[in-house]
Protein backbone atom coordinates (compact mmCIF):
# COMPACT_ATOMS: atom_id res chain seq x y z
CA UNK A 1 0.00 0.00 0.00
CA UNK A 2 1.16 3.57 -0.61
CA UNK A 3 2.54 5.55 2.31
CA UNK A 4 0.37 8.35 3.64
CA UNK A 5 0.91 11.55 5.58
CA UNK A 6 -0.06 9.72 8.76
CA UNK A 7 2.16 6.69 8.16
CA UNK A 8 5.16 8.82 7.16
CA UNK A 9 4.77 10.96 10.27
CA UNK A 10 4.66 7.80 12.38
CA UNK A 11 7.85 6.57 10.68
CA UNK A 12 9.58 9.88 11.38
CA UNK A 13 8.56 9.86 15.05
CA UNK A 14 9.72 6.25 15.33
CA UNK A 15 13.08 7.32 13.89
CA UNK A 16 13.41 9.91 16.64
CA UNK A 17 12.30 13.18 15.02
CA UNK A 18 10.59 15.31 17.67
CA UNK A 19 8.66 18.56 17.87
CA UNK A 20 10.88 21.67 18.02
CA UNK A 21 13.66 19.97 16.01
CA UNK A 22 15.76 21.94 13.58
CA UNK A 23 15.90 19.23 10.94
CA UNK A 24 18.05 19.34 7.82
CA UNK A 25 16.82 16.81 5.29
CA UNK A 26 18.47 15.15 2.29
CA UNK A 27 16.10 12.92 0.37
CA UNK A 28 15.64 10.49 -2.47
CA UNK A 29 11.91 10.64 -3.09
CA UNK A 30 12.05 7.62 -5.36
CA UNK A 31 13.40 5.46 -2.54
CA UNK A 32 10.42 6.36 -0.34
CA UNK A 33 8.16 4.54 -2.77
CA UNK A 34 4.55 5.29 -3.57
CA UNK A 35 3.04 8.07 -1.46
CA UNK A 36 -0.60 9.10 -1.56
CA UNK A 37 -0.35 12.76 -2.53
CA UNK A 38 3.25 12.54 -3.74
CA UNK A 39 6.15 14.74 -2.72
CA UNK A 40 3.93 17.42 -1.17
CA UNK A 41 2.74 14.91 1.40
CA UNK A 42 6.35 14.03 2.25
CA UNK A 43 7.00 17.70 3.04
CA UNK A 44 3.79 17.90 5.06
CA UNK A 45 4.82 14.85 7.08
CA UNK A 46 8.23 16.39 7.79
CA UNK A 47 6.60 19.62 8.97
CA UNK A 48 4.16 17.61 11.09
CA UNK A 49 7.07 15.79 12.71
CA UNK A 50 9.01 18.93 13.70
CA UNK A 51 5.80 20.66 14.75
CA UNK A 52 4.84 24.35 14.68
CA UNK A 53 7.86 25.32 16.80
CA UNK A 54 10.34 23.35 14.70
CA UNK A 55 12.23 24.24 11.53
CA UNK A 56 12.78 22.24 8.36
CA UNK A 57 15.95 22.98 6.37
CA UNK A 58 17.23 21.81 2.99
CA UNK A 59 20.32 22.50 0.87
CA UNK A 60 19.34 23.97 -2.50
CA UNK A 61 22.53 24.99 -4.31
CA UNK A 62 21.94 26.39 -7.83
CA UNK A 63 21.61 25.04 -11.33
CA UNK A 64 25.14 24.91 -12.85
CA UNK A 65 26.05 27.53 -15.45
CA UNK A 66 29.45 27.59 -17.08
CA UNK A 67 30.37 31.17 -17.79
CA UNK A 68 33.51 31.89 -19.80
CA UNK A 69 33.40 35.65 -19.62
CA UNK A 70 31.26 38.71 -19.04
CA UNK A 71 29.86 38.56 -22.56
CA UNK A 72 28.17 35.19 -22.06
CA UNK A 73 24.40 35.44 -21.64
CA UNK A 74 24.18 34.14 -18.07
CA UNK A 75 21.07 34.73 -15.96
CA UNK A 76 21.39 36.88 -12.85
CA UNK A 77 21.01 34.85 -9.68
CA UNK A 78 17.61 35.62 -8.19
CA UNK A 79 17.00 33.59 -5.06
CA UNK A 80 13.24 34.05 -5.41
CA UNK A 81 13.08 32.00 -8.61
CA UNK A 82 16.42 30.17 -8.98
CA UNK A 83 15.69 26.45 -9.19
CA UNK A 84 17.34 24.18 -6.65
CA UNK A 85 20.02 22.05 -8.26
CA UNK A 86 18.24 19.10 -9.83
CA UNK A 87 20.78 16.55 -8.65
CA UNK A 88 19.57 17.18 -5.08
CA UNK A 89 16.16 15.78 -5.97
CA UNK A 90 12.61 17.02 -6.23
CA UNK A 91 12.04 17.31 -2.48
CA UNK A 92 14.53 20.18 -2.17
CA UNK A 93 12.80 22.16 -4.92
CA UNK A 94 9.43 21.44 -3.32
CA UNK A 95 10.68 22.80 0.01
CA UNK A 96 12.15 25.85 -1.77
CA UNK A 97 8.76 26.75 -3.25
CA UNK A 98 6.73 25.91 -0.14
CA UNK A 99 4.60 28.72 1.36
CA UNK A 100 6.66 30.59 3.94
CA UNK A 101 10.01 29.14 2.86
CA UNK A 102 13.00 31.49 3.17
CA UNK A 103 16.20 31.14 1.17
CA UNK A 104 19.69 32.39 1.99
CA UNK A 105 21.51 34.75 -0.37
CA UNK A 106 24.40 32.50 -1.40
CA UNK A 107 23.88 31.11 -4.93
CA UNK A 108 25.84 27.89 -4.44
CA UNK A 109 25.92 27.17 -0.70
CA UNK A 110 22.33 28.27 -0.28
CA UNK A 111 19.82 26.73 2.08
CA UNK A 112 16.07 27.08 2.41
CA UNK A 113 14.19 26.90 5.70
CA UNK A 114 10.59 26.75 6.90
CA UNK A 115 9.62 27.37 10.51
CA UNK A 116 10.26 29.41 13.61
CA UNK A 117 14.04 29.71 13.16
CA UNK A 118 14.03 30.01 9.39
CA UNK A 119 14.78 33.75 9.25
CA UNK A 120 17.67 33.43 11.69
CA UNK A 121 19.15 30.42 9.90
CA UNK A 122 19.19 31.97 6.41
CA UNK A 123 20.21 35.52 7.41
CA UNK A 124 23.44 37.15 6.20
CA UNK A 125 24.94 34.17 4.41
CA UNK A 126 28.58 35.14 3.72
CA UNK A 127 29.61 34.99 0.07
CA UNK A 128 33.15 33.91 0.94
CA UNK A 129 33.54 30.46 2.48
CA UNK A 130 29.79 30.02 2.56
CA UNK A 131 29.90 26.59 4.22
CA UNK A 132 31.91 27.79 7.20
CA UNK A 133 31.93 30.44 9.91
CA UNK A 134 28.83 32.65 9.99
CA UNK A 135 26.95 30.44 7.54
CA UNK A 136 23.52 28.84 7.92
CA UNK A 137 25.34 25.55 8.46
CA UNK A 138 26.99 26.98 11.57
CA UNK A 139 23.62 28.24 12.81
CA UNK A 140 22.06 24.82 12.29
CA UNK A 141 24.78 23.45 14.55
CA UNK A 142 24.29 26.23 17.10
CA UNK A 143 20.61 25.25 17.22
CA UNK A 144 21.60 21.61 17.87
CA UNK A 145 20.10 20.70 14.51
CA UNK A 146 19.78 17.17 13.29
CA UNK A 147 20.32 15.61 9.87
CA UNK A 148 17.83 13.27 8.26
CA UNK A 149 19.08 11.16 5.37
CA UNK A 150 15.76 10.09 3.87
CA UNK A 151 16.96 7.43 1.45
CA UNK A 152 19.78 9.75 0.38
CA UNK A 153 23.39 8.51 0.05
CA UNK A 154 25.59 9.09 3.07
CA UNK A 155 28.17 10.87 0.92
CA UNK A 156 25.71 13.78 0.46
CA UNK A 157 25.70 15.07 4.06
CA UNK A 158 26.24 18.77 3.36
CA UNK A 159 26.97 19.70 6.98
CA UNK A 160 30.23 17.76 6.76
CA UNK A 161 31.56 20.58 4.57
CA UNK A 162 31.55 22.57 7.81
CA UNK A 163 33.76 19.86 9.31
CA UNK A 164 36.14 20.34 6.38
CA UNK A 165 36.32 24.04 7.26
CA UNK A 166 37.09 23.36 10.90
CA UNK A 167 39.57 20.52 10.44
CA UNK A 168 43.17 21.61 11.04
CA UNK A 169 44.81 20.21 7.92
CA UNK A 170 47.10 22.12 5.56
CA UNK A 171 46.86 22.76 1.84
CA UNK A 172 43.11 22.51 1.49
CA UNK A 173 41.82 22.67 -2.05
CA UNK A 174 40.32 26.01 -3.04
CA UNK A 175 37.62 26.75 -5.58
CA UNK A 176 37.29 30.26 -7.03
CA UNK A 177 34.46 31.25 -9.33
CA UNK A 178 32.16 34.12 -10.29
CA UNK A 179 28.42 34.58 -10.26
CA UNK A 180 26.29 37.30 -11.82
CA UNK A 181 24.45 38.79 -8.86
CA UNK A 182 21.89 41.58 -8.42
CA UNK A 183 23.45 44.93 -7.54
CA UNK A 184 22.17 48.37 -6.56
CA UNK A 185 22.67 49.68 -10.09
CA UNK A 186 22.11 46.45 -11.97
CA UNK A 187 23.79 43.06 -12.26
CA UNK A 188 27.42 42.74 -11.14
CA UNK A 189 29.93 39.90 -11.30
CA UNK A 190 30.89 38.77 -7.80
CA UNK A 191 33.98 36.68 -7.03
CA UNK A 192 33.56 33.74 -4.67
CA UNK A 193 36.11 31.61 -2.85
CA UNK A 194 35.38 28.33 -1.08
CA UNK A 195 37.15 25.25 0.04
CA UNK A 196 36.46 22.77 -2.75
CA UNK A 197 33.14 21.00 -2.20
CA UNK A 198 33.18 19.06 -5.47
CA UNK A 199 36.06 16.88 -4.27
CA UNK A 200 37.48 16.08 -0.83
CA UNK A 201 39.06 19.16 0.68
CA UNK A 202 42.54 17.61 0.48
CA UNK A 203 43.97 15.53 -2.34
CA UNK A 204 45.01 12.75 0.05
CA UNK A 205 41.51 12.20 1.40
CA UNK A 206 39.46 9.35 -0.13
CA UNK A 207 36.79 10.35 -2.62
CA UNK A 208 34.07 8.84 -0.41
CA UNK A 209 35.30 10.34 2.86
CA UNK A 210 31.85 11.70 3.86
CA UNK A 211 30.37 8.24 3.50
CA UNK A 212 33.25 6.76 5.52
CA UNK A 213 32.80 9.36 8.26
CA UNK A 214 29.08 8.61 8.50
CA UNK A 215 29.60 4.84 8.51
CA UNK A 216 32.29 5.05 11.19
CA UNK A 217 30.03 7.30 13.25
CA UNK A 218 27.15 4.82 12.99
CA UNK A 219 29.52 1.99 13.91
CA UNK A 220 30.05 3.64 17.32
CA UNK A 221 26.36 3.09 18.06
CA UNK A 222 25.38 6.71 17.56
CA UNK A 223 22.67 7.90 15.22
CA UNK A 224 19.37 6.24 14.39
CA UNK A 225 18.50 3.86 11.57
CA UNK A 226 15.05 3.05 10.27
CA UNK A 227 12.69 3.06 7.33
CA UNK A 228 10.55 5.96 6.25
CA UNK A 229 8.12 4.59 3.75
CA UNK A 230 10.36 2.21 1.83
CA UNK A 231 13.47 4.38 2.26
CA UNK A 232 16.39 3.19 4.36
CA UNK A 233 17.03 6.29 6.46
CA UNK A 234 19.42 7.69 9.07
CA UNK A 235 19.09 10.43 11.67
CA UNK A 236 22.23 12.16 12.96
CA UNK A 237 22.91 14.66 15.72
CA UNK A 238 24.45 17.52 13.74
CA UNK A 239 27.00 18.91 16.22
CA UNK A 240 28.11 15.44 17.31
CA UNK A 241 28.55 14.23 13.74
CA UNK A 242 30.49 17.35 12.74
CA UNK A 243 32.78 17.06 15.77
CA UNK A 244 33.34 13.41 14.88
CA UNK A 245 33.99 14.44 11.27
CA UNK A 246 36.62 17.00 12.26
CA UNK A 247 38.43 14.41 14.37
CA UNK A 248 38.14 11.81 11.60
CA UNK A 249 39.62 14.15 8.97
CA UNK A 250 42.49 15.25 11.20
CA UNK A 251 43.24 11.68 12.29
CA UNK A 252 43.21 10.41 8.70
CA UNK A 253 45.60 13.16 7.67
CA UNK A 254 47.97 12.41 10.55
CA UNK A 255 47.96 8.70 9.74
CA UNK A 256 48.62 9.38 6.08
CA UNK A 257 51.46 11.71 7.01
CA UNK A 258 53.04 9.03 9.18
CA UNK A 259 53.25 6.55 6.32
Amino acid sequence: MPATRTSLNADLVRMGVVHDDVLMVHASVRSVGAVTGGVNVIVQSLLDAVGPAGTLVAYVDYEPFYEDGDDVDIPVFDKRIAHAARDHGVLHETIRTWPGALRSDHPDAGVVAIGTRAEWIVAEHPFQYGYGTGSPFERILQAHGRILMLGAPLDTITLLHYAEHQAQIPDKRLHRYRRLMPGVNGPVWVDFEEFDTGDPVHERLPANCFELIAEDYLATGRGFRGRIGNASSFLFDGPDLVEFGVEWLERFFRMEGAE
